[in-house]
């Protein structure tokens, strides 16, 4: 033996020899267990034993050998137990829950400034090009914005409706400063005459079905990628505080607490004794595991499908560029406008007057259109990618949670003596049984029976999760433009040829659409 193995060999045969001693003669006074049952239960309990004794009315910690145990004591290590499993459940779990919380509290921060400066980017566009109706279209771009993040934030709002509702009202603004100027009757029955003609006349082509094409394709899988992960905190927050049996209580008392009432209060678990009790206490737990892998990979394959059209930070910064168009066209085809809305509406009163001018912040442009150039780092896409990368390693986190408390947490190190339920020994000689329900008919440690019901609705709410992004899931080759049709269904237009009448962005082409019903 050499000079580096001998000292950890004489230690080795040296707590042999120390646990053997207990073993054969038994503890002779309780002052430790006194001490840390107190410390652990802040505070001091009447009736603790000072030398051990009998211990007939012990239901768990049962043993031929005099105990330092009461039955009121093994009733405190039982709830010490429950909190003790707890704490380790949570702890083992609080990076997972701290980074997909995070990341859902900044995207949902990165959301609401790309809004707001979506907001500005349109308001700059109006003060800066069509003064004389900036004032008037600033009501129209904020409402617009404040339904963009409703939807976004999971509110019960329609884009298709808030789309046609934007150029429904912005229409008479175009109609009256820029195709028939100087008109001042401003009668509520006229306005909503041009406002209504919108659709008939079609001033702004195609862009309309542009814009909620761009908002279909972008919006929703962002909305419910956002929902995923706000589903992703509640899983963790329900299985963090999750129910035990009686069977699984009474087994964590066995191996957390039964070898104090011997005076081993140093001494740990059993490897394979560990396993057998928390494969069989997260027996349930560990059904969630293919469920929570298909959660995880359908929340990456939505992330990389986000981008281009698809990518509700280009849809929103761009958004001001298809407004211009719109305005643009209706004024180049101002002639035929103005003679449609006069069969329409009649011929308004017309007189000069001086319409009011942008009083638009000019300081916002400093922070608008002068920033479109963004970091690349800086990305909402480049963040989901982060974010994705790192919740990747958690894939297999339900699977592998028994297996990560007992080696981390709770089970003694290979080589050395630990207890197996009973007393202390070299090792468990116990068969080990896997992960999950159909694995623990054999279990030695503990009976588990039947399906958890809260196991079960949290199996129920990732299946619905998991349908909802793969249904979000933009698929270039086969989608194409994809918009929210009324009562939460979707029309996808499928790549191919398409016409202006359409939507498909003015190169002339036809397009064979379909209804998808996705139910939020």
């Amino acid at each position: 033996m050499d000079a580096q193995t001998w000292p950890v060999g004489f230690r080795c045969l040296l707590l042999l020899a120390l646990v053997g001693s207990a073993r054969s003669e038994g503890v002779q006074t309780c002052e430790e267990v006194r001490k840390l049952f107190q410390w652990r239960l802040l505070g001091a309990v009447r009736g603790l034993p000072d030398s051990p004794r009998a211990g007939p009315d012990l239901q768990v910690c049962i043993s031929t050998k005099p105990t330092c145990c009461t039955r009121k004591m093994e009733e405190r290590y039982q709830i010490a137990a429950h909190q003790d499993m707890q704490q380790f459940l949570q702890t083992s779990s609080s990076a997972l829950k701290f980074l997909i919380s995070r990341n859902a509290a900044a995207f949902q921060e990165t959301l609401e400034t790309l809004i707001k400066q979506a907001e500005n980017y349109t308001s700059i566009l109006f003060c800066n090009t069509y003064r004389n109706m900036a004032l008037e279209a600033a009501a129209l771009v904020q409402e617009f914005f404040t339904d963009v993040g409703l939807y976004l934030f999971g509110a019960d709002v329609n884009p298709e409706e808030f789309v046609n509702r934007f150029f429904d009202s912005l229409f008479p603004l175009v109609y009256n400063h820029l195709i028939n100027p100087g008109v001042t009757d401003s009668s509520l029955e006229y306005s909503e005459c041009i406002r209504m003609a919108r659709r008939d006349v079609s001033p702004f082509d195609n862009i309309p079905k542009r814009v909620m094409g761009q908002m279909g394709r972008s919006l929703l899988p962002s909305r419910t990628f956002l929902q995923a992960l706000n589903l992703g905190i509640e899983v963790i927050n329900t299985t963090d505080y999750l129910h035990f049996s009686k069977e699984c209580s009474r087994a964590l008392l066995k191996m957390q607490y039964c070898p104090h009432c011997q005076g081993l209060t140093l001494s740990k678990p059993c490897m394979g004794y560990c396993l057998n009790v928390m494969r069989g206490c997260l027996a349930h737990m560990a059904e969630l595991n293919p469920h929570w892998h298909a959660y995880i990979r359908s929340l990456e394959e939505l992330s990389d499908a986000m981008h281009g059209t698809y990518d509700v930070e280009h849809v929103l910064l761009n958004f001001h560029l298809l407004v211009n168009d719109a305005v643009i066209q209706a004024h180049l085809n101002g002639q035929k406008l103005l003679e449609e809305v006069n069969k329409m509406c009649g011929r308004p009163v017309r007189t000069s007057t001086q319409s009011p001018r942008c009083s638009f912040d000019q300081s916002k442009e400093k922070h608008g259109m002068k920033t479109t150039t963004r970091n690349s780092e800086e990305t909402l896409a480049n963040r989901r990618k982060e974010f994705i990368n790192s919740l990747r390693l958690y894939r297999s986190f339900y699977g592998g949670l028994a297996d990560q408390l007992c080696a981390n947490e709770l089970a003694a190190a290979d080589g050395l003596p630990c207890w197996n339920g009973e007393d202390i020994v070299k090792s468990y000689t116990q068969r080990v049984v896997g992960n999950g329900i159909k694995a623990q008919s054999g279990n030695p440690e503990v009976k588990v029976k039947g399906t958890d019901p809260v196991i079960n609705q949290i199996i129920d709410k990732l299946k619905h999760v998991i349908q909802l992004l793969q249904g979000r899931s933009p698929k270039p080759d086969k989608w194409g433009l994809l918009q929210l049709g009324s009562g939460g269904g979707m029309v996808e237009q499928v790549s191919g040829d398409c016409d202006d009448e359409d939507g498909c962005g003015g190169s002339g082409s036809g397009e064979v659409k379909r209804t998808l019903k996705i139910t939020d």
